[in-house]
């Protein structure tokens, strides 16, 4: 297959090696080049230094006696006038046979406050040079020099051009301890060595050169075989990583089975070789149930290693030709073409179950045991293209599911309009939303010991403008299955603290409110924060709700529902276990459960009254709730003898037909809020 990448450029290491050793080579002669030149130029300073400490030395011990008194009276005399001086000549004769030989371009002599009393060249003398370093410097008794290049300079005789010259300050004294009585300035004209230095340095710079040039070849063939090598080695990863990546894109992870678009894209391969042919594809849909007891009780790496063996049983079951994939976390697919009757899907159907389901599956000490249920669809009876025929076995594979674990269903016409009906109510459900079509009903709660309302659980109801009111059991589960629940959720929980605070603020009996929280509405990590932005900054808005929460969800994730109800109850809000019998708890988990209120599930309230084992276990029930100090509430009182033995049993309220219905807010507040109530808080 034409891979979908765009090829990487491969990395040319020929390249990068003749930049980088270029540049290497480039840098070193460089640094070569300034260190050498520094370090020439450094000893040519030193050495024409120490002559002309030499030369000045001399002058001291012959000359200097003989004009010193000139030197120091200098001062004394005005500048203008200072080279008219008689004293200038003779000093003049005197340097100048003293230099006559050497490579000296030029002296000048200064006093101890700076002045030019002498310079073989008669413009300079008077100038002033107290300030400059040099001549401090020497004065202090340091000598310094330094070389520069002149394009003009003036020198004994005429003006020389272009020429490298070492300027030296030079302490003159008459001993080596004696004080300095002047400064003598000598210029060295050190051209010649200096041209020579550079002829050398070129010379050093060309020998580096070639034997970094030879060691440049040297490697170059090495690094260009290692090059042909790696571009070689760096295809074939590039191959790899195509081949890896198209089968990420296409495989699932865990089993290798295809995944969803790739199983889609081989069922239209399928139908369209079934059109060719006139012949038919089917496609079976199936889930596994168990799983999350599973990865609850014994970790994800279980559940993995489980699904695993799924996919290696489920494929195994059927032919080579036919087509296995993973569709979902906990559903899988299968595509068979060149089927016969709907007897042969139904013989593939069970033999696929009993692969599924039998045996028992074992991993590490455990016998795992799962269920799974199966819908299937034909091409071309049930849809033109693989997403409608996968969308069909997946709804029969629902509706086989809502018939009981472990079996099988054929989709039909009726299930398509079922689906459509189903589509149908989610639209009005979302218009009816903006709508505002939802309302509250409220059914209130009696202290069974004074007859007093306690409280009010709020009930969502639908206000179909089409067929009036709904009952919650059509829509709830439509809202839980689109997602709809948390808008709707949201609206129901904002709606009742504002009933409550409306009801508190016009002076009414504030009894405290229970609003039901689906279980998508627990997991959904946003949840706490809606209930925080509902109640808002106003405490009575949290000590006056309660939310109940069914206990089945609750130990679907005993340890992240613990901490999320813990958080809630932080805020000052109440939690209620509802349904409470119908979930399995643990006692010891519900030791551990950050609630106050537990409400007994209405079928153990009917069972009350049809023999003593009904009545022990609420019994049972009631004294377990009060021994961890919990409220009890009992559902779906519709009967005196129901209430009598509750009061008997010492529960503490009822909520059911016997005293209300739920009825509307304004019912609800005009009939019950007149009332004696308990106080909430």
């Amino acid at each position: 297959m034409q891979s979908q990448l765009t090829p990487r450029p491969s990395f040319g290491l020929i390249r990068y090696f003749s930049v980088a050793s270029l540049l290497g080579i480039l840098v070193a002669l460089t640094v070569l080049l300034l260190f050498y030149r520094d370090f020439a130029f450094s000893a040519l300073t030193d050495h024409e230094t120490r002559s002309n400490i030499a030369l000045t030395r001399v002058f001291a011990n012959t000359i200097w006696p003989n004009h010193a008194a000139y030197v120091k009276g200098a001062s004394a005399t005005p500048k203008a006038e200072l080279a008219q001086r008689p004293e200038i000549d003779p000093l003049r004769r005197d340097v100048l046979r003293q230099m006559k030989g050497l490579n000296v371009v030029k002296v000048k002599i200064y006093n101890l406050d700076g002045l030019t009393v002498f310079s073989t060249d008669p413009k300079q003398i008077g100038e002033d040079k107290s300030a400059n370093s040099g001549f401090l410097s020497a004065k202090a008794g340091t000598t310094v020099s330094e070389i520069t290049f002149r394009n003009s300079f003036d020198a004994f005789e005429q003006v020389i051009n272009d020429r490298n010259l070492v300027s030296s300050y030079i302490p003159i004294s008459e001993g080596q301890n004696a004080p300095v009585e002047g400064v003598m300035e000598v210029y060295s004209d050190v051209t010649d060595f200096v041209t020579k230095l550079e002829k050398t340095q070129w010379r050093i710079v060309g020998g580096v050169f070639g034997s970094l040039s030879l060691l440049y070849l040297f490697l170059f063939t090495i690094v260009r075989r290692a090059d042909n090598l790696i571009r070689a080695q760096s295809e074939q990863t590039h191959l790899t990583h195509e081949a890896m990546v198209f089968h990420q894109a296409n495989y699932d992870a865990l089993t290798g089975l295809p995944n969803r678009s790739n199983f889609s894209e081989r069922v239209d391969g399928l139908i369209k070789a079934a059109k060719r042919g006139g012949t038919k594809v089917a496609v079976l849909c199936l889930d596994v149930g168990g799983l999350k007891k599973v990865n609850d009780s014994l970790g994800n790496a279980t559940g993995d290693r489980l699904l695993q063996d799924v996919s290696k049983r489920l494929t195994e079951s059927l032919r080579e030709a036919d087509i296995t994939a993973r569709c979902g976390h906990v559903e899988f697919g299968a595509a068979l073409s060149g089927i016969g009757g709907i007897e042969h899907l139904v013989l593939v159907a069970e033999k696929i179950h009993q692969a599924v389901v039998n045996p028992l599956y074992a991993i590490d000490s455990h016998k795992l045991a799962v269920t799974t249920n199966i819908g299937i669809s034909i091409y071309p009876d049930d849809g033109k293209d693989a997403s409608e025929i996968i969308g069909s076995a997946e709804a029969a594979m629902h509706h086989a599911k809502q018939l009981g674990r472990n079996n099988y269903q054929f989709h039909t016409a009726a299930m398509n309009a079922r689906a459509m009906a189903l589509l149908s109510t989610e639209q009005n459900l979302r218009q009816a939303l903006d709508n505002e079509e939802f309302v509250l009903h409220y059914q209130p709660k009696v202290d069974l010991a004074t007859g007093k309302i306690t409280s009010a659980e709020a009930l969502i109801r639908w206000n179909d403008p089409r067929t009036g009111l709904v009952p919650p059991g059509r829509f709830i589960p439509i809202l839980e299955e689109t997602g709809l629940i948390h808008d709707v959720g949201r609206w129901a929980l904002r709606q009742a603290i504002a009933d409550y605070l409306r009801w508190r603020a016009a002076g009414l009996p504030a009894v405290r409110i229970a609003v039901n929280v689906s279980p998508l509405q627990l997991r959904n990590r946003a949840f706490i924060d809606e209930v925080r932005q509902a109640i808002g900054i106003d405490e009575h808005a949290a000590a006056g709700l309660e939310l109940e929460i069914t206990e089945s969800v609750i130990m679907e994730d005993v340890k992240h529902n613990i901490a999320s109800l813990q958080e809630i109850r932080n805020m000052g809000i109440s939690i209620a276990i509802d349904d409470f019998g119908t979930g399995f708890s643990s006692l010891a988990y519900l030791a551990r459960l950050p609630v106050d209120t537990l409400k007994i599930d209405r079928s153990f309230v009917v069972d009350m009254t049809a023999g003593p084992q009904g009545l022990a276990l609420v019994s049972t029930i009631i004294k377990l709730a009060h021994s961890l100090k919990l409220k009890v509430v009992a559902e779906g009182v519709e009967t005196e003898e129901q209430s009598r033995l509750l009061h008997l049993l010492d529960c503490d309220e009822m909520q059911g037909f016997l005293f209300s219905k739920p009825v509307p807010g304004d019912v609800f507040e005009a009939r019950f809020l007149t009332l004696p109530v308990v106080a909430v808080g």
